[in-house]
């Protein structure tokens, strides 16, 4: 084992990721061939430090390789042990003679354990790394959103058409960030690309605040052949602004002219089942309820009414007109609406 990944990033074997993160992002902008110039030294540099950094970045990578480190360093160290006894025990009349014999065999072994070593771990490295990597498929992950709907909406059921912005694992990195040693040209390092897309999700009628509608298979991409991931959606009725819910009652208000409230008029307005004509009687006094059957909320075969407050209003910018028509019915009143 010829290369030191933690030499090269210039780390201990005891850094945190964050420190192996740092190091690495302080190498990479230092030989860069864009910076330190395209020879043929600094590509080889560049290449070492990626790997370097891919291979410490990763939690099972880095054991591999620190058991693989380790293992070498005692089997070196074994040899020289041996070595050292060798040499101890000779014959001071044939010392000289044997110990430039073992001197040669020693460089002979340690130069062909190494070249057999490093082979031996590279390939068995690699070999583990493509099986783990290629043969065990993994499920992608899911996604979670939120979509919002109307009252009416959830009562009835609906189809609404979102563009959402997806992230997957860069298919050509399989999200490793680099390939041959460089930064992946697809992600540029990020290891996932995003893009948008358009989902038609079908609301249910009677869809509950909270509820959670799955489309499977349209969360994240799997690796090595994995499932893909769901996409959870979250969903959120909004209040209405013109209308209040009391339990399955909808509660509305509705203004009127005063001379509306006094000769009766029909009104249409909008309720959850679409819209319907209001009749007002002649005399409805301000604050006077009417109610629509079966125009309310749905729920368990059970269906609300729409409660409809009137609220006599006085038109704004009266004009000087209407202004003496109000004088002479001032004049005319034969009655009053105040007890005395």
């Amino acid at each position: 084992m010829t290369k030191d990944y933690y030499k090269i990033l210039e780390v201990s074997e005891f850094s945190t990721l964050s420190e192996i993160k740092s190091a690495y992002r302080r190498l990479a902008r230092k030989w860069h061939p864009d910076v330190a110039g395209n020879s043929f030294d600094v590509i080889t540099r560049f290449k070492e430090i990626n790997e370097a950094y891919e291979t410490l970045s990763d939690k099972v990578k880095k054991a591999d390789y620190d058991t693989a480190r380790r293992f070498y360093n005692y089997s070196s160290e074994n040899k020289e042990q041996k070595t050292e006894t060798k040499n101890n025990s000779t014959n001071p009349n044939t010392k000289k003679e044997t110990q430039k014999k073992e001197n040669k065999s020693e460089k002979k072994e340690k130069k062909g354990f190494s070249f057999n070593w490093e082979e031996f771990v590279t390939k068995k490295y690699q070999e583990a790394q493509y099986k783990k990597e290629q043969e065990i498929p993994k499920k992608g992950g899911d996604i979670h959103s939120d979509i919002e709907i109307s009252i009416s909406e959830a009562i009835n059921g609906t189809t609404k058409v979102i563009n959402m912005l997806q992230t997957q694992i860069c298919s050509k990195c399989g999200g490793r960030k680099f390939v041959n040693g460089g930064i992946c040209s697809a992600c540029k390092g990020n290891g996932d690309i995003s893009n948008y897309k358009k989902f038609s999700v079908r609301i249910p009628a009677g869809i509950k605040e909270g509820s959670k509608i799955r489309l499977a298979g349209e969360g994240e991409k799997g690796l090595n052949g994995g499932k893909c991931g769901d996409l959870y959606l979250t969903v959120h009725i909004t209040k209405p602004s013109d209308y209040q819910i009391d339990g399955l009652n909808v509660l509305k208000t509705i203004q009127i002219a005063p001379y509306e409230a006094v000769l009766g008029t029909t009104l249409v307005i909008n309720t959850l089942q679409g819209k319907v004509s209001v009749k007002i009687a002649p005399n409805t006094k301000n604050g006077q309820k009417i109610r629509l059957n079966n125009c309310g909320i749905k729920q368990n075969n059970l269906v609300g009414g729409m409660i409809v407050t009137v609220e006599i209003q006085i038109p704004k910018n009266l004009t000087n007109e209407e202004i003496e028509l109000y004088k002479r019915l001032q004049d005319i009143a034969s009655g009053s609406v105040r007890e005395i």
